[in-house]
């Protein structure tokens, strides 16, 4: 009951947290690349590296409060249905350009930002 309590609490605040960041960023930058979508599942991908190496390998943090902060917070936040769907309206309207680099950048950026964040977990 604990774990999924925590787990709705922390994906309604992961939640809020994309919508805030993603339309901060597109009101400031827009254009035709989906920047705000981009810019929270790189960083979502990075804070899990993180949090996950930290609360698995240097503090012993517990399950639930573990798995409500990656599953919960960090699921709602960062958002594969909205990559692929922007990617999705981009080849639609001919830009298969964007839409690759979308698609392979996203995949690319995100891999290395975890990769970024377990190396930073293991130094803290």
């Amino acid at each position: 009951m604990r774990t999924g309590v925590a787990i709705a609490v922390a994906g309604a605040l992961g939640a809020l947290s994309r919508y805030g960041l993603e339309g901060t960023i597109s009101r400031r930058w827009p254009g035709a690349f989906p920047l705000g979508t981009f810019v929270v599942n790189i960083t979502g991908a990075f804070v899990l590296g993180v949090v996950f190496t930290v609360a698995s390998e240097r503090v012993m943090v517990a399950p639930w409060l573990r798995t409500s902060a990656t599953v919960g917070f960090l699921g709602a936040y960062t958002t594969f249905s909205t990559l692929m769907f922007e990617s999705y309206r981009l080849a639609s309207d001919r830009a298969l350009g964007l839409a690759a680099l979308n698609v392979l950048g996203s995949c690319a950026a995100g891999l290395v930002a975890v990769y970024l964040g377990v190396v930073l977990g293991r130094v803290l």
